[in-house]
């Protein structure tokens, strides 16, 4: 069997005359391969850079004098069994494929809307990691399914182009994913916050346009990683068919300098992420008076996955930048020890799509979370507030009926109960008190001091007296009389006549005005001082 790497140009071998050439056991016309630009290699093909066949043992191509052939095997075909490059790459993909199925769930679990969405907090911010590993997973089955051709390809061709193509993509997207997830827990920290007092954190402040600016800077970086290593030439990586053309041709692109720059945005792009999580940590957790409590913060307060995945994110964007100088251990390199490439560059990144699966599973949905410490702070409203949580009907029933408590009303939202305490009858000193007593005043329950009415009758005399005699903040009628009668004794008897008159007047106006707008309604009861 012919060997892949020795590759040089060879002469026709001689044939029956001068334009006959023997070519594995088959006859060619010379003039024809001359006129089409046909090359015999030393690894036994036939080659005129746009065609290439196989022509050794088995395979034995006829030509034409046209310049078609019959028989013919491509050059890149599958040719060699699969080997340890393609066997990872297949077991790598059937696990980014099985993840897969795992972010869907998480994504519906953690997506899941159960309180109203609010402007400030927008759902799509929890979603958008899993969106992104949805990205990687696919574009590592990709990678790792076309690895199998790398290895079985006679002459490398289109399968490696791919390989590289979408491995190379995993790495902004992973980077995405990695601080999508970051930045959500600083956002998760904030939302926590605001949802117990609103007014507490400013959305104008420092802190609230750093939170602006650094989402816009992250994917800069990302893009700018993406535009260095994408969209660019990648034919040249395939003409691995030697040892001198993989130095000559695949190298230089494999180490060139946007390669180089890609790695080193990918980088920028990580120590964004860190600070994001340092600045969430800063603001949204207590703060150490001490400098070594500081410094490590971010450790003491950073969730348990975040210590996981950064150092792995850093990893790969360390390899990324190793590569870039590195031709000996780049997955480009067709021939190249798949252990480095899938120990340090698909590894990682499929560890880091593990450890987001498991914490998801772990992890609650933010909004039951929010609803739980809703319910918390209720109760602890309530035990303030003196209500009985025990009182209230259970919850099928307040789905039917309302929120009704045992003695009827409405229990209503925390505002609403202290609020109804307030502007209670029981509590003076309230718009609604104070509105019912000028009700009372116009309605005319105003107490009579007399013994009877001129309009009135004897029955209302008697209700006004004992109204009178009820209301503790009135003068005693009876001693007020007396007490008249001892300062006028000496001035005549037209003084006592005339407050007695003017008296006696008073009564009548109150009881025609009674009798014009008869009530039945119960007089208020002053609970305080401050509904006098």
């Amino acid at each position: 069997m012919a060997d892949l790497f020795p590759r040089a140009l060879l002469p026709f071998p001689p044939g029956d005359n001068s334009t006959d050439t023997i070519i594995n056991g088959n006859h060619f016309n010379l003039t024809a391969l001359h006129h089409f630009n046909y090359t015999l290699y030393s690894n036994n093909t036939l080659s005129n850079a746009s065609k290439c066949f196989l022509a050794f043992d088995m395979y034995g191509p006829v030509m034409f004098s046209n310049g078609t052939f019959m028989n013919g095997t491509s050059c890149y075909e599958p040719f060699y069994s699969i080997r340890q490059r393609g066997i990872l790459g297949v077991a790598f993909a059937c696990a980014f494929m099985i993840s897969i199925m795992f972010t869907a769930i998480n994504l519906r679990k953690h997506g899941r809307l159960f309180l109203p969405t609010q402007k400030r907090f927008r759902a799509v911010g929890r979603r958008w990691q899993w969106y992104w590993l949805f990205f990687v997973a696919a574009c590592g089955t990709i990678s790792g399914f076309t690895s199998i051709d790398v290895d079985r390809y006679y002459l490398q061709s289109l399968p490696i182009i791919l390989t590289n193509l979408f491995y190379f993509l995993m790495i902004p997207g992973i980077l995405a994913a990695v601080w999508e997830s970051v930045r959500h827990w600083g956002s998760w920290q904030e939302r926590q916050i605001c949802d117990h007092d609103s007014f507490s954190l400013r959305q104008d402040d420092p802190r609230a346009r750093r939170e602006f600016w650094m989402p816009l800077i992250f994917y800069l970086f990302g893009f700018m990683n993406f535009f260095m290593t994408i969209p660019r030439s990648w034919t040249k990586i395939q003409y691995q068919h030697s040892p001198e053309q993989q130095s000559s041709k695949a190298k230089p692109v494999a180490t060139d300098g946007r390669f180089k720059a890609a790695a080193i945005f990918a980088f920028l792009a990580w120590l964004v992420t860190v600070y994001s999580l340092w600045h969430s940590i800063r603001h949204y957790k207590p703060r150490s008076s001490s400098l070594i409590g500081r410094l490590f913060s971010i450790i003491r307060y950073s969730p348990a996955k975040f210590l996981i995945l950064l150092p792995l994110a850093l990893l790969v964007v360390g390899y990324d930048l190793t590569i870039a100088f590195e031709w000996t251990i780049s997955p480009i390199r067709s021939d190249g020890n798949p252990a480095w490439f899938y120990g340090l560059g698909y590894g990682p990144i499929l560890i880091i799509i593990i450890v987001f699966e498991i914490w998801g599973y772990i992890d609650k949905n933010e909004d039951r979370i929010l609803i739980a410490q809703r319910r918390q702070r209720g109760r602890e409203i309530d035990e303030e507030l003196g209500i009985i949580r025990g009182s209230q009907k259970p919850t099928w029933w307040r789905r039917l009926h309302g929120n009704k408590p045992a003695g009827g009303g409405d229990w209503g939202s925390p505002d609403e109960r202290l609020k109804n305490l307030i502007n209670s009858e029981f509590v003076g000193g309230g718009r609604v008190t104070h509105e019912r007593i000028e009700e009372g005043l116009a309605l005319g329950h105003i107490p009579v001091r007399g013994g009877g009415s001129r309009g009135g009758g004897e029955e209302e005399g008697r209700e006004g007296r004992r109204k009178q005699e009820d209301d503790p903040f009135l003068d005693d009628p009876a001693a007020e009389d007396e007490e008249s009668r001892q300062r006028g004794g000496g001035e005549g008897g037209g003084g006592s006549g005339g407050r007695r008159e003017s008296r006696s007047t008073t009564d009548t106006t109150n009881s025609d005005h009674s009798s014009q707008f008869p009530s039945s309604r119960q007089p208020i009861q002053v609970k305080s001082m401050l509904d006098v």
